[in-house]
């Protein structure tokens, strides 16, 4: 399975939409309807997927998927 894969559908676990239709613009909170709460378990739950460490001062910049989805992969080709 593929990073973009398994991020769209550990995402689509907390919205009601499905993975297919999470495009990279969709923002977490305005599109997707996150709560505070949900995105921080959400990013728990993307450290323990893939095995990354995710630094507070990044977090603050992730707002859309695709920056999400980019911060995964350089932090895997980092680690």
């Amino acid at each position: 399975m593929t990073i973009e894969k398994a991020f769209k559908q550990l995402v689509a676990q907390y919205c009601k939409i499905s993975p297919t239709e999470l495009t990279g613009e969709k923002r977490f909170r305005e599109d997707l309807d996150f709560s505070s709460l949900d995105f921080m378990s959400f990013l728990g739950e993307l450290e323990d997927e893939f095995d990354i460490e995710l630094e507070q001062d990044k977090i603050i910049q992730i707002h859309t998927i695709d920056e999400a989805l980019s911060m995964i992969q350089e932090l895997q080709e980092v680690g």
